[in-house]
């Protein structure tokens, strides 16, 4: 005689860029090991294949693509996912800011984090009068790299990689040049080309980009100084 299936209950929630509702379930034991298991082993390539196939699974809604959800969704949305499966009160450890080495664990509930957005993002960049340039966000993977990647090394060409494959279209009020048409290399030197304040505008694209943000007040047990610290983006929260 077989044995009874396991309902497996399913959730909703809205995506911060769109707004638009989608269902999900929670992680199921057998994905929760495959996780632990590629993050254990602090190899980026494992990570990734392991985040897209839960996230592939867990998402139910059809025609939803997670490759090419903005990171501020795949934040939120991975962060859900794990509340429901693992619960919904988060502990991390807090290095107090007074004499940064003083360790507090803090409980964080899911719902008191949210996507901060912010009045100075614009995907729209202006490098002259005539020229403007068109921004996307980061893929998935290159969420996962900016959050898992335990390789240190070449952080500079990271960067300047990550630009690149943010970098939608180049136009005037004649001309289109999309970046897919592109060499690397030709986008590459690009960005070489330009001066400060230009590159400072496609900074500040990324800086003000939205992202999961949560704000909370530590005491430190030793000194009994009080500090507000600021948690952001995934890797700040994940446990």
């Amino acid at each position: 005689m077989p044995l009874p299936k396991i309902a497996t209950p399913t959730y909703q929630l809205e995506l911060p860029s769109t707004g638009k509702t989608i269902s999900y379930r929670p992680f199921l034991v057998k994905e929760e090991k495959v996780l632990v298991i590629a993050l254990e082993s602090e190899d980026t390539k494992q990570i990734t294949t392991a985040i897209k196939a839960v996230l592939k699974n867990c998402v139910l809604t059809k025609g939803v693509k997670v490759e090419t959800l903005p990171t501020f969704d795949i934040e939120y949305l991975f962060l859900n996912i794990r509340g429901k499966s693992v619960g919904e009160e988060l502990e991390v450890n807090i290095i107090c800011p007074d004499d940064e080495e003083t360790n507090v664990p803090i409980f964080i509930n899911l719902d008191d984090i949210q996507i901060q957005k912010s009045d100075e993002h614009n995907n729209q960049i202006k490098l002259d009068d005539n020229l403007m340039m068109e921004m996307r966000y980061p893929s998935l993977d290159q969420f996962i790299k900016n959050n898992f990647d335990f390789n240190e090394e070449n952080v500079m060409d990271q960067s300047f990689e990550l630009i690149a494959t943010c970098i939608d279209k180049i136009y005037t009020e004649d001309e289109v040049w999309a970046t897919a048409d592109c060499t690397k290399k030709e986008v590459k030197e690009f960005l070489e080309s330009m001066n400060s304040s230009q590159f400072k505008q496609i900074e500040k694209f990324f800086e003000t980009m939205p992202k999961l943000s949560h704000t909370l007040e530590v005491t430190n047990p030793n000194t009994k100084v009080k500090s507000e610290v600021v948690l952001e983006g995934l890797a700040s929260f994940f446990a």
